[in-house]
């Protein structure tokens, strides 16, 4: 009864879409409280749902099908996280979006919209069936191709979503063909009872083809190279669309990966392909996203960038790190679309402060002391290069961004004093690091494999992306000061414009999407 009770929350919202589509007009007061209600009561469920999992554990509903196949809820830690995620992040875009569209003329059809893809992203998180899952992941698609479509007049908002609609079809199809093979390989669609066979040791004949076909849908869902120009071109499309994309749709593809993790372990293949596209693009564009001169447009690449570290999570088997990242994107995202306006002061203040280039002693130091962080704290953490390598290299990414920090310091007056600061505070974030990985797994023990020893084929990865992140964390240290030294100019505008990739597909695109 709990589990049918949760799927209230999708459809109150689908009620909200449909008050919009009957009062499409401006200010239609009857849909707005019927959708901020709905908003509401669906943060409500979610939380009621995060309660009676951490009560009386997972649970999934009665199928309404036939054969295995058919319409269930799964109410375990991952849906519950997710489920108030979205929950949050859409009652507060539909707050805001009530102000920032009022005196449209299609205020009605807007709030509606929105209303329709947060009920299609709940039912995609609470789904315990591979046919719910392929429903809502489409719906899902076709709801926010709409919405980035509400001023179709504008030629860039139209390339933007037709692409966007283009690559989301060849998703869909990946993904189709992933249930196919998964409802072939174990005999049924329930999610829940397809993890219990692979952490019993059994490995059905077409897993692994389903795990690479997952891989390639959630690369297509979630904008990595070379797919991932449309993402940087919806600034045309309202800020509420932005947001909800950026903080909440986006990470559609992640999500899948961690409810299918027992599927994408059983794959080595699928694992490299998730792990060498997903680490490549975030390395791009964390690069192209420092050389962005519009703030919006460094946002994108900024998500671009997250969603492939997300996904080089789930490639080296660290699936609840994968999670935790997309609760903390999510909500730093969803604030930083709705508050982009007011950052554009702050960021204008701070042009023209030139930086003094560190020396390479500086870069080597720095890079020092951000390995040391790493090592010894996992390791006062009991956590190794033996027992969890991925948490180990994954926590060496993301201290060395703060050896960017520190060698930039080290060039400027009190630099030392900086240096020092830096340093402590990079133990620090390592050890809230490890503190947030390790609770991760407490909370999602269970629902999420745990992170483990890794095979030889996911050591040689990590080993490259250790070294690529690396030589990206050298080229952010020095391109301050080579740019303002007249250098590196031409390497600035090829990167800002992400090397043209963008450019060349929509010269393919563009006579066909703009017509």
């Amino acid at each position: 009864m709990t589990a049918f009770l949760a799927a209230l929350a999708p459809i109150a919202l689908f009620v909200a879409a449909l008050a919009g589509a009957r009062r499409p007009g401006m200010r239609p007061t009857g849909v707005l409280r019927i959708a901020g209600a709905a908003s509401l009561f669906a943060m409500a469920v979610a939380l009621g749902i995060a309660v009676a999992v951490a009560l009386w554990g997972p649970m999934t509903s009665p199928l309404i099908g036939a054969h295995g196949l058919g319409l269930q809820l799964r109410l375990d830690a991952v849906s519950a996280v997710m489920a108030v995620l979205v929950g949050f992040v859409g009652w507060v875009v539909l707050r805001y979006a009530r102000n920032y569209l009022d005196g449209d003329a299609r205020q009605g059809a807007f709030t509606g919209g929105l209303a329709l893809t947060l009920g299609a992203v709940l039912l995609l998180v609470l789904s315990g069936n591979v046919v719910q899952l392929v429903l809502a992941w489409i719906l899902t698609g076709l709801s926010l191709h709409r919405l980035l479509l509400f001023y179709a007049d504008r030629p860039v908002a139209r390339l933007a979503a037709r692409k966007m609609f283009l690559y989301g079809r060849i998703g869909d199809l990946f993904l189709i063909a992933a249930a196919a093979a998964m409802v072939g390989a174990f005999g049924t669609g329930e999610i829940a009872a397809m993890a219990e066979i692979l952490r019993a040791g059994e490995t059905p004949q077409g897993v692994g083809l389903a795990a690479v076909c997952l891989a390639i849908a959630a690369l297509l869902m979630s904008a990595q190279f070379p797919a991932h120009g449309w993402l940087t071109e919806v600034m045309d499309a309202p800020t509420p669309v932005s947001a909800l994309l950026h903080a909440g749709v986006i990470n559609a593809g992640g999500f899948v990966m961690v409810r299918f993790a027992d599927v994408i372990l059983a794959s080595l293949p699928a694992m490299q392909i998730l792990a060498l596209v997903g680490g490549a693009t975030a390395a791009l564009a964390s690069l192209a996203a420092l050389a962005q001169t519009s703030v919006k447009l460094g946002l994108a690449w900024s998500t671009i960038a997250q969603m492939g570290f997300m996904l080089l999570q789930c490639g080296l088997g660290a699936f609840s790190a994968a999670l935790l990242h997309i609760v903390a994107h999510s909500l730093y995202k969803a604030h930083g679309f709705l508050g982009a306006g007011a950052v554009i002061d702050a960021v204008r203040a701070k042009l023209g402060h030139r930086l003094r280039p560190p020396k390479l002693s500086d870069m080597v130091l720095t890079l020092g002391i951000a390995a040391v962080a790493v090592v010894g704290t996992g390791w006062a953490f009991g956590v190794t290069l033996d027992s969890k390598p991925a948490l180990v290299v994954l926590g060496a990414v993301m201290i060395l961004g703060l050896a960017h920090v520190m060698a930039v310091s080290l060039g400027q007056p009190g630099g030392r004093v900086l240096l020092a600061r830096t340093a402590l505070a990079s133990f620090g974030l390592a050890a809230l690091y490890f503190t947030l990985q390790l609770g991760a797994e407490a909370v999602l023990a269970g629902a999420v494999p745990p992170v483990g020893q890794a095979a030889f084929g996911t050591q040689v990865v990590m080993a490259l992306m250790v070294a690529l992140f690396a030589a990206v964390a050298v080229v952010q240290i020095q391109m301050p000061g080579a740019q303002a030294a007249g250098r590196w100019r031409a390497f600035g505008v090829h990167l800002r414009n992400g090397f043209y990739v963008t450019a060349i597909v929509n010269r393919v695109l563009a006579p066909k999407f703009t017509a």
